[in-house]
């Protein structure tokens, strides 16, 4: 992993956040990383949106208002998501939709390269399939800090 500012996926604080999972120690490691300092990391407001939908549709609105909230705080660097974007992501689509990247992450991706992101932390394999994307899986970081 480089030095330069990597984007982080919602995997990422949603399985940090989440029940005991295989990625659950890997990606608190990861967010107390990005807390304190030592991983250059941004999200875009898709993200946010991500956590809001997914805590919405549990019904658990308040630990949805907390972990959105904490992101807001906890990552330095939140990208907003312009009409260019959008644009983007429409070709995004029509290149990767059918390979089973689903529109949501098209989108990261489209902030990514407006703002000459190239890696992502993420538990989603279909990042490796996106030409000039590397995609950092959480376990593997964690794995290789020993």
């Amino acid at each position: 992993m480089s030095n330069r500012l990597i984007l982080l996926d919602v995997n990422v604080p949603m399985y940090a956040a989440g029940q005991p999972h295989p990625y659950r120690e890997a990606c608190v490691w990861v967010m107390t990383e990005v807390a304190r300092g030592n991983l250059d990391a941004a999200i875009d407001t898709e993200i946010i949106q991500e956590v809001l939908y997914r805590f919405g549709t549990l019904q658990r609105w308040a630990m949805g208002v907390a972990m959105a909230t904490d992101l807001l705080t906890i990552v330095p660097v939140v990208y907003s998501v312009n009409p260019a974007d959008m644009q983007k992501t429409i070709e995004l689509f029509g290149e990767y939709g059918a390979q089973g990247v689903m529109a949501r992450d098209l989108i990261h991706v489209a902030v990514m390269r407006a703002h000459n992101i190239t890696e992502i932390i993420s538990t989603d394999h279909h990042f490796d399939l996106i030409k000039g994307i590397t995609r950092h899986d959480p376990q593997i970081i964690y794995d290789s800090r020993k």
